[in-house]
């Protein structure tokens, strides 16, 4: 649709791009988001870079503890602000869907029995208690804020086996044929992450990639991340891993060449038939090297 609307050749975008070229079709209101915004990445077919600066909307934002609970200490003091001004406390809430996992308080106080997991998660909440009735408190409170558990497992392991979704839907009012209709619409998930690793989740065929506390509260508040257009590497893969070969091996290979091409603020993409031999485990593998 958007190819016969004057976008051409974008059929021949990457994956990785056509993700974010919907982003951007779908938040076109002018401002943030303009005309020259979507030509743009139509132009990038020609050079293959750009200098342009786009404005992207995850679906959702990823946290782990150390960098969550100043964020939703933020959206309670923004709470209090309000109330204090005469205005409704509960309109205040993320404006994108947020996970926090409790996974970087973990420490390792008892080994060498069966009863050594059950005894560090007890340890573990009785040494953060305030701050997990805290949280606890915050996702009761908040609406599109969800709290991972301590001892349920590590931030982007949760991420990629139960918090991706690959697809999102909403329901939302949308202009057809100049007529306002509300129905339910589907779009890509992807995310930013304050978890270093959160790009094993490209593994599930989600675009998302870690970012810094300030960015994630930003997107958190429905402020969209600032991008320039990058660069796509693309790695072609064939056959399938030799027995004894691990994903490790594939992974340092991989990185070796890498190297060789610089791929710093650059999207890197994989494809080809050899896709199809990979697990999602060794998909995450290769995705977690570009933490």
């Amino acid at each position: 649709m958007a190819e016969k609307n004057g976008l051409k050749g974008i059929s021949r975008l990457p994956f990785s791009l056509k993700v974010l070229l919907e982003n951007l079709l779908r938040n076109e209101d002018g401002r943030t988001v303009t005309k020259e915004d979507l030509q743009g990445v139509a132009a990038w077919l020609k050079t293959k870079t750009s200098e342009r600066e786009i404005a992207f909307r995850p679906a959702r934002v990823l946290m782990q503890d150390f960098t969550g609970v100043p964020a939703v200490v933020d959206l309670a003091a923004m709470r209090d602000a309000m109330k204090k001004l005469g205005g409704d406390p509960k309109k205040i809430n993320p404006l994108v869907p947020v996970d926090l996992v409790i996974d970087h308080s973990v420490i390792v106080n008892f080994a060498g029995s069966n009863a050594a997991f059950k005894k560090n998660v007890e340890e573990e909440y009785k040494q953060n208690q305030e701050r997990y009735e805290f949280l606890k408190w915050a996702q009761r409170s908040f609406e599109d804020l969800r709290v991972v558990p301590p001892g349920t497992g590590i931030c982007h392991q949760v991420n990629l086996e139960y918090l991706a979704q690959t697809v999102w839907t909403k329901k939302e009012k949308l202009k057809i044929d100049g007529k306002p209709v509300q129905m339910e619409l589907a779009y890509p998930d992807t995310l930013v992450g304050t978890d270093s690793h959160t790009t094993m989740v490209n593994g599930l065929a989600v675009l998302g990639w870690g970012v810094g506390g300030i960015e994630a509260e930003a997107a958190m508040l429905g402020q969209p991340y600032s991008m320039v257009l990058p660069e796509v590497i693309g790695v072609k893969l064939t056959g399938k891993l030799k027995e004894g070969v691990t994903a490790t091996d594939l992974v340092l290979t991989v990185t070796q060449m890498l190297r060789k091409r610089g791929v710093v603020s650059k999207f890197v993409e994989f494809f080809g038939p050899g896709l199809a031999n990979l697990s999602i485990a060794d998909r995450a593998t290769i995705g977690n090297m570009f933490a």
